[in-house]
């Protein structure tokens, strides 16, 4: 059985491998668009002017969504801010494990729903928000609200929102970039057919090809792969806050034996909270295949990495 440390320390190193494969995954698709690009347009630089076109669109709308995730996030999910006596149990929580974390208390959140579930938001600790559902707060005892509610501050604490913009960053270029090869390789009237004759220029644009059909598909896995990732990460932080794996176990089950889904979420906001909000089910070999679509892991699996901690 391990300890909480080297469970922590696993997930580390297995997050780290996938975002860094991400990263090298991007560098050498961006070095391929934009060198078919260019020889197509007839660009000895390789089309770079358009890489850093398309960083600049995909930075922008991510930046955005960044800044203002929390204000836009709540106004979605249709959240009110926590009232000290009504939701007492719910801010008497966020205050000792807010002071056992040594971060700034964040700006509290409900969403008036009986679907039990949460999520933590905000682009740094000190400008983040926790929300809840009312079913979280009225189907769970004490210890299982402090595992979902260390479960979200370890997302604040870790910087997730900040890696996922970053990474929706990435994924945005490289859909960008495949989207504008094949409109100027179909409908752009390229000015270097003449360059699509020699061996290279041949290679260079069905490289260019495949990897603008198959990249952004595969960008979008592995952002998805980082999302779980970082769940596993933030249950196993969320044991280090309490202490008290049962807590978060005992949570996790009652979320998955809850078949209600959550009214208030949607796709762009699903990947939030700490279960899937949708409560799809799937199994077999659609559903191994689905998992790999999926922002969440499964919490079965979930379940049994914190059993090796309890």
């Amino acid at each position: 059985m391990k300890n909480i440390y080297e469970v922590r320390a696993s997930n580390k190193i297995k997050s780290f491998v996938v975002v860094v494969f991400f990263f090298l995954f991007v560098s050498i698709t961006v070095w391929v668009l934009s060198q078919a690009i260019g020889l197509y347009m007839g660009y000895e630089p390789g089309g770079l002017g358009y890489v850093g076109l398309a960083l600049i669109i995909s930075g922008i709308s991510s930046f955005i969504s960044y800044w203002y995730s929390d204000k836009i996030v709540l106004s979605i999910s249709g959240a009110r801010v926590a009232n000290s006596y009504e939701d007492r149990l719910f801010t008497s929580v966020v205050d000792n494990l807010s002071i056992g974390a040594g971060i700034s208390k964040p700006k509290l959140y409900v969403i008036e729903d009986s679907a039990p579930n949460a999520f933590a938001t905000g682009r740094d600790p000190k400008h983040a928000v926790v929300c809840v559902t009312t079913g979280l707060l009225q189907k769970m005892n004490r210890s299982e609200l402090e595992g979902v509610i260390a479960h979200e501050l370890t997302h604040i604490i870790n910087f997730d929102i900040r890696l996922m913009s970053v990474v929706s960053v990435m994924v945005g270029l490289v859909a960008l970039l495949g989207d504008w090869f094949f409109r100027v390789r179909f409908f752009g009237g390229g000015r270097s057919r003449d360059r699509e004759d020699n061996q290279l220029g041949t290679i260079m644009m069905v490289l260019g090809i495949i990897f603008a059909i198959v990249s952004p598909i595969i960008a979008t896995l592995i952002q998805l792969a980082i999302s779980r990732r970082r769940e596993f990460m933030a249950d196993a932080g969320g044991v280090t806050l309490t202490r008290h794996p049962q807590g978060l176990i005992s949570a996790l089950k009652k979320i998955s034996a809850d078949h209600e889904p959550l009214e208030a979420a949607n796709k762009a906001t699903a990947h939030l909270y700490i279960a899937n909000p949708f409560k799809d089910k799937v199994g077999g070999t659609v559903g191994w295949f689905s998992k790999l679509f999926n922002t969440h892991p499964l919490i079965e699996e979930r379940i049994k990495t914190l059993q090796k901690m309890a």
